[in-house]
């Protein structure tokens, strides 16, 4: 199954282009763009220490931990048992997209203000229900799930809250998406990856030409779980590549042509 959408940046445009826009895919590492959301608008302080721990509940009662060996960012684990500043996990749960991290900052949080977070979008289908690797929630049906309309639909919702889109453009991995773009453009984006799966939703903002919105979800066999081999994600960077090659006509005349600033991630 692949799912495709392309819209305008400005203001609410409606797609331009839409391919199987509702249909759900496993969220992977992309519900990191609401928790992330949901952890900042909570007031939360982030430079606040909070210690660096293993053991989180599971939204079906006992607790559960992260398997090491399936997280791609070995700093959170090397800082097991010790404390750190909130924003150091918040960062790299986006920038390395730690599950470890992105559990912490979870529990910091609530799984209401999450579900708030897409409500707030204007999400139809996508939810963020448990924690990564919450095994027992999975086995009695929690999923984490998303649609490309929704996940364009909740980056167009931080419009907002620059230092969030600045933090997305630090992606450590400029694979999918950020793989079919000239190598000098800005793409504030969130990619995920598990077996059976490759996703990512980005803002590509060109010199040339208003921003833009795309999303892309693969669900099928090309995809094989790696972070930056991913046959996968070959797929996505020819779609994104496609869809640069069409910019100029994604946004209708008089759209602003200005990208917005970048603006320090730390």
């Amino acid at each position: 199954m692949l799912s495709v959408v392309v819209a305008p940046w400005a203001g609410q445009a409606e797609p331009v282009f839409a391919r199987n826009p509702d249909e759900l895919h496993d969220a992977a590492s992309t519900m990191k763009v609401a928790v992330l959301a949901a952890l900042c608008r909570s007031g939360v302080n982030l430079d606040a220490e909070v210690p660096v721990v293993n053991r989180f509940e599971s939204v079906v009662g006992g607790e559960f931990g992260n398997d090491p060996d399936r997280d791609g960012d070995p700093l959170p684990w090397e800082l097991l048992g010790t404390h750190v500043p909130l924003r150091l996990l918040a960062e790299r749960m986006i920038t390395h997209s730690s599950n470890l991290a992105t559990n912490i900052c979870l529990a910091r949080t609530t799984r209401q203000a999450v579900t708030e977070v897409w409500r707030r979008a204007g999400a139809t289908r996508s939810s963020t229900p448990r924690g990564i690797e919450d095994h027992a929630a999975r086995a009695r049906g929690v999923h984490n799930r998303v649609s490309a309309r929704d996940l364009v639909r909740l980056l167009r919702s931080l419009a907002e809250e620059p230092e969030l889109l600045a933090l997305l453009e630090c992606n450590e991995f400029r694979v999918d998406l950020a793989a079919g773009l000239p190598s000098n453009t800005r793409i504030a984006f969130k990619n995920g990856w598990i077996p059976g799966t490759r996703l990512s939703v980005g803002l590509v903002q060109a010199a040339d030409c208003p921003p833009y919105l795309i999303a892309v979800c693969y669900t099928g066999p090309l995809a094989d779980g790696t972070d930056r081999t991913d046959p996968a994600a070959r797929l996505l960077a020819r779609i994104s590549k496609a869809v640069w090659d069409r910019r100029e006509q994604i946004s209708g005349p008089g759209a602003s042509t200005r990208p917005t600033p970048a603006r320090s991630a730390g």
